[in-house]
């Protein structure tokens, strides 16, 4: 069976969007060019009859007529803008929520690989940059009904012309002047296609280095506030230099120019199809071949003629020349998950017992050959407190990726109550756990959705959970309670929180999921460490009989716990209580509690 072509295969993906928009633009091309066609070809008439005496009865009943045929028309074509801009604003909606359907529902390690964030940069950026990809094939499609439509038109009209012709004498005469017609039609073409050619590698060049020097804004935050506290915008700057942006200040300047010599054979061929337009029109008038109306009726009709080949044939070379962006949009969206979803369901468990064990496992991220864990050998008892501590980059994040599925571990298994975690269902595994990663993120709707992370919320529960978490003060300080917006980016009555807030918030959607596993990755970093024990010390009571994993710099906090792990360098090199890890003078916990002991002494 064919392959589909890339621009047929995007077109089937873009249109299903919604399926009412390109039938809405054919009917709306179709009353636009009527519109023209009618407005020349009644105008030619009403010329004709005044040339030719007619009488003023008839001359009112034919204006009259062109008036009405003109507002119907263009009152169904204004219906039919109104119709074809919703039907746009409905497409273009269900294609950015396919593209972030697609992005939400790739494999984590997919979502963090560099080469996957920049191909999903590039189709943006080329679509607001320089209007490649779905955007100029729609525009594209576009122009070609429009010119389809024109030529369907122009072909009755240009057939009674040439009948016209051929009865004339001198038809010699009507075979160079045709063939001098085509010939600068041709030439028009010719030169546009090389330029949209020269035009499409240019802008192709412009968009990459753009997408470098957003890269840089995106990076380095241009905007923020330490730019401007520390002065560091001449560190910017010579980032932005070597982007090579004063090279694309020079590229786009002699560009400009070189685009004008390049649009000027266009401009002469156009100049050329119309001039013969006029000149066969006039010529056969003069001969008497042509009523006078027809100097106004068939030099619209062979402008529009001429045009609407030219933008059929130029259609044709755009769409070939915005594949390859194409090509950048579905090579995204073929990207396959390769993670094992599994199928075996997860035992729906009233203790709430699930005991995990780590056997062997070592760990390495895509393109690195250094193990970020290595051989970790765990087994997690259910209900029980488990602290892990470390220094920065010693694994401590990784092991709870590994634990909590984002990653499959590179060598040795992960089990779940004797079977490996892979072969339960991914969706049911994920939904034992309950997650407060140091890099959390509320989003900029109700504090009440923010909890619950659901349309709806039990008001009592996110009442008592917040004010369990401490956010009790702020919480009442608060009008409309768990309706109370968060952030100003779609309201501004939006509340701002600080770093210690939105921490507790987040602490209490993690307890409102109520799951069998509670694990905080350093999520009191923006308290102090007063505040950080009090929220461990409650959470020690709210988990109750829930395995709780606490990750934490500040080793004070980890005296709640039943077992402390201590990680250096991708290992567990201690494992025990507060205690016993204290008591090792030579161990890891001992050189790490004694270095943060100094400063409470």
């Amino acid at each position: 069976m064919k392959k589909d072509s890339t621009t047929l295969r995007a077109l089937k993906q873009y249109s299903g969007y919604n399926p009412r928009y390109f039938p809405l633009c054919i009917l709306q091309a179709v009353f636009k060019n009527a519109s023209f066609f009618f407005s020349l070809w009644m105008t030619a008439k009403i010329v004709d009859a005044l040339s030719g005496g007619t009488e003023k009865r008839e001359l009112y009943l034919l204006v009259a007529a062109a008036l009405a045929g003109i507002l119907l028309i263009r009152s169904a074509a204004a219906v039919l803008d109104r119709q074809v801009e919703t039907a746009l604003e409905i497409l273009a909606n269900h294609e950015a929520e396919a593209f972030y359907r697609k992005t939400l529902g790739l494999d984590y390690d997919k979502i963090e690989s560099p080469d996957i964030r920049q191909i999903r940069r590039k189709i943006e950026e080329n679509q607001h940059i320089n209007l490649y990809g779905v955007i100029n094939m729609r525009l594209t499609l576009l122009d070609l009904t429009n010119a389809l439509v024109n030529l369907a038109f122009s072909a009755a009209l240009f057939a009674e012309m040439l009948s016209l012709m051929a009865a004339a004498p001198f038809r010699w005469l009507s075979l160079i002047l045709l063939a001098a017609l085509v010939a600068s039609v041709a030439g028009g073409f010719l030169s546009r296609l090389r330029g949209s050619k020269k035009g499409a590698a240019y802008w192709d060049e412009i968009g990459t280095l753009m997408l470098n020097e957003n890269r840089i804004g995106q990076g380095y935050k241009v905007s923020g506030m330490d730019n401007r506290i520390y002065r560091q915008q001449p560190i910017i700057n010579e980032l932005n230099r070597k982007c090579s942006l004063d090279h694309k200040r020079v590229f786009i300047s002699a560009w400009g120019k070189r685009f004008s010599l390049l649009e000027a054979p266009s401009a002469v061929f156009s100049w050329l199809a119309t001039g013969t337009s006029y000149l066969i029109v006039c010529l056969y008038c003069s001969l008497g071949a042509f009523p006078v109306g027809s100097v106004i009726k068939y030099v619209g009709y062979l402008q529009k003629l001429t045009e609407g080949i030219q933008t059929l044939l130029e259609g044709f070379g755009r769409i070939k020349e915005n594949e390859p962006f194409l090509a950048d949009y579905l090579r995204f969206f073929d990207i396959e998950n390769d993670m094992y979803q599994g199928g075996l369901a997860v035992e729906k468990r009233s203790d709430k017992r699930f005991d995990i064990s780590f056997r062997n496992v070592s760990f390495r991220y895509a393109g690195s050959d250094d193990f970020a864990l290595r051989d970790i050998n765990l087994d997690l008892r259910s209900g029980e407190r488990l602290a892990v501590v470390g220094m920065n980059g010693s694994g401590k994040t990784t092991f709870v990726k590994l634990l909590c599925r984002l990653y499959d571990p590179t060598e040795g298994e992960i089990l779940m109550n004797d079977f490996n975690i892979r072969k339960y269902d991914y969706r049911q595994y994920l939904d034992i756990f309950s997650v407060v990663f140091q890099d959390y993120n509320l989003l900029a709707v109700p504090l009440g959705n923010n909890v619950s992370c659901a349309a709806a919320w039990n008001r009592e529960k996110a009442e008592r959970l917040l004010n369990e978490v401490g956010f009790g003060k702020r919480y009442g300080e608060m009008p409309r309670g768990l309706e109370t917006p968060i952030y100003k980016e779609f309201d501004s009555d939006g509340v701002e929180l600080s770093g210690g807030e939105a921490q507790k918030v987040a602490l209490a959607r993690a307890l409102y999921r109520d799951t069998p596993f509670i694990i905080l990755d350093e999520p009191t970093a923006a308290l102090d460490p007063i505040a950080e024990a009090e929220i461990y010390a409650r959470f020690d009571e709210i988990v109750g009989d829930k395995t709780a994993i606490y990750i934490s710099h500040r080793l004070s906090s980890c005296q709640l716990c039943d077992r402390i792990l201590v990680f250096h360098e991708g290992r567990i090199v201690q494992s025990g209580t507060h205690q016993e890890l204290l008591s090792d003078e030579t161990g890891k916990y001992y050189e790490l509690w004694h270095a943060q002991a100094q400063y409470y002494a």
